[in-house]
């Protein structure tokens, strides 16, 4: 009999997001997977993931939960302590850059949901070692990522033309990106920006407001959320990626640009030097240093640092199935 698991996540996204990659690897493996849970509303989605927990009960034999800082964190909770008193095996995936302030703030919770885990997985060494440091145990497992679905486009006569793939959030500080492309015109007049992601909070509206200010309204596009297949056929328009989060982990928009050829511009943050080495498969600047991270756009369009993309193509390939196929395995026997 096939053994069943039970994922609890946002299920509400046309996107081919870590959940839905995970789960279908599982079924091919003869696992019985189900996946809650597709509402919209927070408190209906709760619910939803309440009642599946109590629904299954005793048929199942592992729990996994997508785990953030933000809500979700408190749904992991609830989730967990159902699964506590059923006595059913969880696997909290950790995914939010900020857990590591949410160990600090939330001590006692984060004890009740990560000490008595089956165990706890991080697709970054960031953040095992931050749990580690309270006292958590944590393997090490990447994002999956289905590498034969990104053709690698190499990119010979590189031009300022400047990617982000983010939601508006000021966590993603976006109006960083805003004063990048004002740096890099200086040294590039042709220089472009194009801004796919989801609005979340009102860093929109600042961004657009300062883009009128620069009057660089028409130096910029903002397409609004697209599904992973329509952004990664928008990507061969452009010829870097840039990345300006104040917070981080391991972001998989990051290891898409990274299989697609795009160079990599980031912040240093959280989990991003884990994932990027500097100068070998992408470029880092602290965190809100718009001419550190303009200067870097600008030595790659100078024809500097050629093998960037060429190496972070050589390491996203080991974030496929095959590779962490193992792991997992492992911990589902």
């Amino acid at each position: 009999m096939s053994k069943k698991v039970l994922y609890i996540g946002n299920n509400n996204t046309k996107n081919e997001t870590t959940l839905k990659i995970l789960s279908d690897c599982l079924r091919i493996e003869g696992f019985d997977i189900i996946i809650t849970s597709n509402k919209q509303n927070k408190f209906l989605r709760l619910l939803d993931m309440c009642l599946n927990l109590l629904k299954l009960g005793f048929k199942l034999d592992y729990v996994i939960i997508d785990t953030y800082s933000t809500t979700n964190f408190y749904y992991a909770l609830i989730c967990s302590q159902i699964c506590r008193i059923l006595k059913i095996k969880y696997i909290p995936i950790l995914h939010g850059g900020d857990l590591p302030n949410r160990l600090k703030k939330n001590e006692f919770i984060s004890s009740l949901i990560f000490n008595n885990s089956h165990i706890n997985v991080s697709p970054s060494l960031y953040l095992k070692k931050e749990f580690e440091r309270c006292n958590f145990k944590v393997d090490v497992i990447p994002n999956i990522i289905k590498i034969d679905k990104y053709p690698f486009l190499k990119r010979n006569n590189i031009k300022p033309k400047l990617l982000f793939v983010r939601a508006f959030h000021e966590i993603y500080n976006p109006e960083m990106a805003l004063n990048v492309l004002k740096e890099v015109l200086k040294s590039f007049s042709e220089a472009t920006l194009c801004m796919i992601g989801p609005i979340k909070d009102n860093s929109h509206q600042n961004f657009l407001k300062l883009a009128s200010q620069y009057n660089l309204i028409d130096k910029i596009e903002i397409t609004g959320f697209l599904a992973k297949e329509e952004w990664h056929k928008k990507s061969k328009e452009f010829d870097i990626f840039i990345n300006t989060s104040n917070f981080d982990n391991m972001p998989v928009s990051i290891i898409e640009a990274m299989a697609l050829g795009l160079p990599i511009v980031s912040t240093n943050v959280g989990g991003i030097p884990y994932l990027i080495e500097d100068d070998i498969d992408g470029l880092l600047v602290d965190k809100k240093d718009v001419k550190a991270m303009a200067k870097a756009v600008n030595l790659i369009v100078e024809g500097k640092h050629q093998d960037l993309a060429i190496n972070a193509r050589k390491k996203v390939e080991s974030f496929s199935w095959n590779s962490v196929r193992k792991k997992w395995l492992e911990i589902l026997k």
